[in-house]
Order: C-alpha cells, then sequence, then structure tokens
C-alpha cells in the first residue's frame, strides 16, 4: 500500500469520524453543552497524551508551551477552538445541525477570502464566482428564514482564524492541538468540580451519560490524529475535496436522522453552496495539475540540461 493510499484511507476515516459525530453529541441532549465540552478537552488530553508519550515526542510539547513567543497564538487558538466545539455541541442539542453542515461547507470558502485578505493569495474569476455564490446562498437564507444563519457564519469564520492562526504556528498537528487543550484544562476542571460540587453533574457511576462524556475523547481525538497522519501524504486538493464528506454526513444526520426542517430556502442556499464548491474545487484540482505539470517540465529541463 502506497503513502498515498494510506493518507486518502486516513483522511477518509476522520471526515467520517466528524460527520457521524452530531449523532453522538445529539445523545448527549440533556447534559449542559458546557460540561460536555469539558469532558471533550479532558479525555481527549488524555489521549493526545499518550500518544505523544509513545511517539517520545512529550517533551516537544513541553518545549512549545514554554516558548513565550508561541504563548499568545496558542492560547488564541485555544480559546477559538473551544468556543468551536461548544458552538457545534449545543447547535447539535438545540436541533441547529443543519446550521453546523451549512457551516463546514461555507468553511473552505470563508478561508480562501481569508488568504486572499490578510495573506495576498490571489483567486481567478472562477474562485471569485464561488465566493459570490455563497453570499447570496447565504442573503437569500437570511431572506427567506426571516434570520441570519449566524450559527453557520460563526462556525465558518471561528475555524478559518483558527486556521490562519494554525498556519503561522507551524508546529506539528497533534502537538498544537495538545497545548491548545492544556491551556484550557485549568478552565475546564474548575468547571467540572463545580458541577460535581453542586450536584449538577452527569459524570459519575456506570450509566450512559458517563459513558457517553468518556467517549467525547477519541471521537475528539481520534480523527485530529488521523487528519494529522493523512495531511502530509495528501495534496491539497485532494484533502479538500475529501474533506466534503463531512458537511456531508452532518447535514445527512440534521435532516434523514434528526429531521430538523429543511426549506426552499434551505434546497435553493444549499444549492448554490454545492455549485460553489463544485467551482471551487474543479478551478483548484486544475491549478494543481498545472503547478505538477510545470514542475514536472522544469524537472525534466534540467535533468536534459545536466
Amino acid at each position: 500500500m502506497t503513502e498515498h493510499t494510506k493518507g486518502l484511507i486516513a483522511m477518509i476515516a476522520a471526515c467520517l469520524c466528524w460527520g457521524l459525530s452530531p449523532i453522538a453529541f445529539k445523545a448527549m441532549t440533556g447534559i449542559p453543552a458546557l460540561e460536555v465540552l469539558a469532558h471533550r478537552a479532558l479525555w481527549s488530553l488524555l489521549i493526545f497524551g499518550m500518544v505523544l508519550v509513545l511517539q517520545r515526542r512529550i517533551w516537544a510539547l513541553v518545549a512549545a508551551l514554554r516558548r513565550k513567543d508561541l504563548l499568545f497564538p496558542i492560547l488564541l487558538a485555544s480559546c477559538l477552538i473551544m468556543s468551536g466545539w461548544w458552538i457545534f455541541i449545543w447547535s447539535v442539542q438545540s436541533g441547529q445541525a443543519t446550521q453546523n453542515a451549512l457551516g463546514f461547507y461555507i468553511f473552505p470558502l470563508v478561508a480562501v477570502l481569508l488568504g486572499r485578505v490578510l495573506f495576498g493569495e490571489m483567486l481567478n474569476k472562477v474562485q471569485w464566482g464561488a465566493v459570490a455564490l455563497v453570499a447570496i446562498a447565504v442573503s437569500a437564507l437570511t431572506y427567506g428564514l426571516g434570520q441570519t444563519p449566524w450559527v453557520a457564519l460563526v462556525l465558518a469564520g471561528n475555524f478559518a482564524v483558527y486556521g490562519v492562526i494554525k498556519k503561522r504556528l507551524s508546529m506539528d498537528p497533534v502537538i498544537s492541538v495538545t497545548a491548545e487543550v492544556v491551556v484550557m484544562l485549568p478552565f475546564a476542571l474548575v468547571l467540572l468540580w463545580h458541577t460535581g460540587h453542586n450536584g449538577t453533574g452527569h459524570f459519575g457511576g456506570w450509566n450512559r451519560d458517563t459513558g457517553l462524556l468518556i467517549f467525547a475523547g477519541p471521537l475528539t481525538a481520534l480523527p485530529l490524529i488521523l487528519f494529522s497522519f493523512a495531511a502530509p501524504r495528501l495534496t491539497l486538493t485532494t484533502t479538500g475535496l475529501v474533506s466534503y464528506i463531512n458537511p456531508t454526513l452532518q447535514f445527512f444526520c440534521a435532516v434523514a436522522l434528526f429531521q430538523e426542517p429543511f426549506t426552499v430556502w434551505h434546497v435553493q442556499a444549499f444549492a448554490l453552496i454545492w455549485i460553489a464548491l463544485a467551482l471551487y474545487s474543479i478551478s483548484s484540482w486544475r491549478q494543481e495539475k498545472a503547478r505538477l505539470s510545470a514542475l514536472r517540465v522544469a524537472a525534466e529541463s534540467g535533468t536534459t540540461s545536466t
């Protein structure tokens, strides 16, 4: 099995975990989202820590946390990912999983727009058209429903900004996310102590809630570990295309399993976004193909000249 195939399998597995995760969080309805978040952080940290110990990279984590120049970016990234996790959990529990799917469909194009604004990355006409279609879709949905799909927009913006910070950090993904969870651990422990102390906590004993809260750990850690394995082995275009498995499964969970309302305005908005993503993906694929062809020609020219 080639490294590319291994990476592709790992990427698909990660997206399956993310895409089907709403089922688990829906089952936790009745447990406050903040409590779920605290357990998600705690149990995932244990898994991340064990992985780093087994890889003999725990000291790389310690070194990263000791660097003063990384402290603020890690803290900011931690706040963003924790708030993103909380919004995701809360929206699933409150019957707004459709907005989560919408947010993760929009996210790649928001990230592209941030890349243009912050890093001067160029967009061609097709890519600008894709961004415009998303704007039209969100505007139409806002008009049709009489309210802005703020959950989708906040999620998309949250993870897009998080991606910008991660790009600047230039750290290993597992070490980076472990550091982010470590920073937020005091908050999680205080919250869990408070819920346990006043008797409102849902953890304890061999029951369904306890099992679900513990399961939130591997549900968080496993896909991130799989993604960190897959990303270096795949092109950005392949990673982007496979990543659409995630919001597609979330969309299926919201509409088919949770039976959330899906109006004609949702149909129009999602159709426009799917068209936008198709245009953007085809354009990105062509750019990647042209880049690889140029590199191949350059390599062959270099070989010929020698």
